[in-house]
């Protein structure tokens, strides 16, 4: 999963990205981690402006269970 949401085109990937931004949020509220949590949120409005999320906002994101 980490090499299809950061390798492919975004444009079928984008409610995939932000389920998993969800979820990494949540987790990362959790444990404290800001860094993580801004890059959740950037993801999250990324993807309901409709606009791809950056790629550094993603890597942080799929790396959060690596």
């Amino acid at each position: 999963m980490t090499m299809a949401l950061l390798g492919q085109d975004q444009s079928g990937q984008e409610s995939a990205s932000g389920d998993t931004a969800w979820a990494v949020l949540e987790a990362a509220n959790e444990l404290g981690d800001t860094d993580t949590v801004d890059a959740c949120r950037r993801v999250i409005d990324a993807n309901l402006r409709g606009d791809p999320p950056a790629t550094s906002d993603m890597a942080v994101v799929v790396a959060f269970f690596g």
